[in-house]
């Protein structure tokens, strides 16, 4: 149920938010004002506004963090892709809704007549909780609800990414070790016209590494590239899958 009300959200309801966001705040104002919606129109201007702006820039500081460290073969690129996914207003919304705060929301009635809310407003409000979580316990309590919250998403985005990506990973990583661009060479194709398929390999230096079949070049390419991947760097097939959980914890010199 979202509050309609010109009153502060009362203590019971603040207690119930903050068991099922898992965080028990020090200073309970500080939710208040986070799950607060402008349109109320409080004394003192009380609202999260302020807070979602610094919400932004911690919620994007710590995914920067963790997806640096959680894929070091990732480029600047790939990793700004994976990024703008995860933080853009659709992926915030849908986690504000899987967190509830939209239950706890305190709303003015403009709003409360509508069957749902802006995507916007859930967003943003999610932004908020993150930073009152980082004024009332720290970095590390800010990074603790963010991925844990966000970390099915993250891994969401970087399979798709991978499923993409896998000829430029490659590349990088040839370019990087070899100084040379892999080659990509059709070795067949069978089938007729309309439902041709395509077997590519692929070569470094003149050497034959992985081999891939698909409905098309492209992605018989991605395949072999993906085969070859398996081959030169041994450790890749698991970061494709999921996003080594040890990198969610802040190092020391973070903190």
């Amino acid at each position: 149920m979202i509050l309609q009300t010109n009153n502060h959200i009362n203590p019971e309801k603040l207690s119930e938010c903050q068991f099922k966001i898992g965080y028990l705040f020090n200073n309970p104002e500080v939710l208040e004002k986070a799950l607060t919606h402008t349109s109320c129109k409080l004394e003192n201007n009380f609202s999260n506004e302020r807070l979602e702006f610094l919400g932004d820039a911690v919620l994007g500081m710590i995914i920067s963090d963790y997806l640096y460290k959680a894929l070091p073969h990732y480029s600047e690129g790939e990793l700004t892709k994976i990024k703008s996914v995860v933080v853009s207003q659709t992926t915030l919304a849908k986690v504000s809704l899987e967190a509830q705060l939209k239950d706890f929301l305190t709303v003015g009635k403009g709003l409360n007549d509508r069957n749902f809310l802006p995507k916007s407003l859930l967003a943003n409000v999610f932004e908020a909780v993150i930073a009152a979580i980082y004024l009332d316990g720290g970095l590390e309590a800010a990074y603790h609800f963010t991925i844990k919250h966000l970390k099915k998403e993250i891994d969401i985005v970087c399979k798709n990414q991978h499923e993409k990506n896998y000829k430029s990973i490659l590349q990088q990583h040839s370019q990087k070790e070899h100084g040379i661009t892999p080659v990509y060479r059709v070795l067949q194709q069978v089938g007729p016209d309309h439902g041709k398929l395509f077997e590519v390999s692929v070569l470094i230096k003149g050497t034959e590494y992985g081999r891939g079949w698909g409905k098309s070049k492209k992605e018989a390419e991605q395949i072999a590239a993906k085969e070859t991947l398996k081959m030169l760097i041994p450790e890749i097939p698991h970061e494709m899958h999921e996003i080594n959980n040890e990198s969610c914890n802040l190092g020391k010199e973070f903190l």
